[in-house]
């Protein structure tokens, strides 16, 4: 009977798993952590440098589809879930930042990475900052619109300035947010907030050694500059950049310039002329991603992104697995174009002739 079930069972997973030309593959692991685990998305082949991605508060490694392609020139890329968001079980008992970075330093020591390249969103940069406070053997840091304001840390103020940002977001990253919030779950999402709204990120900023590289959207009022340019003063070596027209969610929706500027940052390439001269990046291609696709191409996205959300409400790796790997098909036919190297040394050398007295 219950194989006479299974057979007659749709498995959407395997459909979107035979998508012709599939040359992405993401791959799915799980590392136990404190009775609960993170979930790993993965993708690249090993190298001598992986990029450890952590997003911010109730959202799923997803934020990250964009961004994570354009990062594994030196080895893999490993996206996280953390306890309580996209489906993942949550902690039990009382969680901080602090507990969220023991989860993460477990995912580094379980999968062997020596010095991975350390990049947070919103929340994940305060956890990320305290991995690197604890761990002085990180040499890279970024941090992408890293929250709270030392002079706003009020739920009320926080919310005020999110909605503020949201205004200038793209309706895809709204509709991850929406999502991953329901996924989450008010209750947990409440729980850790005031977390998030009471760490003292540039406390802990003054014990890190790596080099960060701090990025904020233009439109970031959860992030404004006079916060990133304090928070940078007290790291031992800070690089500020801004990117035209962006908002909280940068990583997404201006994602090949947030790479560059990730991947210059790594090379030792971007030149740093002080914390008071915030200087500002244009991303004139990530917008036309998705135009590039075909109808193919389209669809396969719409589809694969809700079984990727059927995958995480069941808590199925497999669906998830091959979900993902699907979309970022899709996403990669999209995004097939090679970056002009003009556009690429805009990044390097620091942007916009015209937004230099922006600082």
């Amino acid at each position: 009977m219950n194989d006479e079930h299974t057979a007659a069972t749709p498995d959407p997973a395997s459909e979107l798993a035979k998508a012709e030309d599939a040359d992405v593959t993401v791959e799915i692991d799980r590392v136990a952590v404190d009775g609960t685990y993170v979930r790993v998305s993965s993708i690249g082949e090993p190298g001598e440098r992986a990029f450890l991605l952590v997003a911010g508060l109730g959202i799923a490694a997803t934020y990250y589809e964009r961004l994570a392609p354009h990062l594994n020139q030196n080895g893999p890329v490993h996206a996280l879930d953390l306890p309580g968001f996209a489906g993942v079980p949550r902690f039990r008992g009382a969680v901080s930042i602090e507990r969220y970075a023991a989860a993460v330093e477990r995912v580094i020591d379980d999968l062997g990475l020596v010095d991975p390249v350390l990049v947070g969103h919103s929340m994940g940069t305060q956890v990320v900052t305290e991995v690197a406070a604890r761990r002085p053997e990180i040499s890279d840091l970024v941090l992408i619109s890293p929250v709270v304001d030392s002079r706003a840390r009020t739920i009320r103020q926080s919310a005020f300035r999110f909605l503020r940002s949201t205004l200038h977001e793209p309706a895809a990253v709204r509709w991850h947010g929406i999502t991953a919030y329901a996924l989450c779950g008010w209750h947990w999402f409440s729980k850790v907030l005031p977390r998030m709204i009471a760490f003292p990120l540039e406390e802990r900023a003054a014990h890190v050694r790596a080099r960060t590289l701090i990025v904020r959207g233009e439109y970031d009022a959860m992030v404004p500059r006079d916060w990133v340019r304090r928070l940078a003063r007290e790291f031992p070596y800070a690089v500020l950049r801004e990117i035209v027209d962006g908002a909280h969610s940068v990583m997404h929706a201006q994602a090949d310039a947030v790479a560059l500027l990730a991947v210059a940052h790594v090379g030792r390439q971007l030149p740093d002329r002080g914390v008071s001269s915030l200087q500002r990046v244009r991303d004139d291609s990530t917008a036309s991603d998705l135009a590039r696709l075909s109808p193919r191409d389209v669809w396969l996205l719409v589809k694969s992104r809700f079984v990727e959300l059927f995958g995480m409400a069941r808590n199925d790796d497999e669906t998830l697995e091959a979900a993902k790997s699907a979309h970022a098909v899709a996403v990669a036919d999209g995004d097939d174009q090679p970056v002009d190297p003009a556009d690429r040394r805009e990044v390097v050398d620091a942007v916009a002739p015209e937004t230099r007295r922006a600082g």
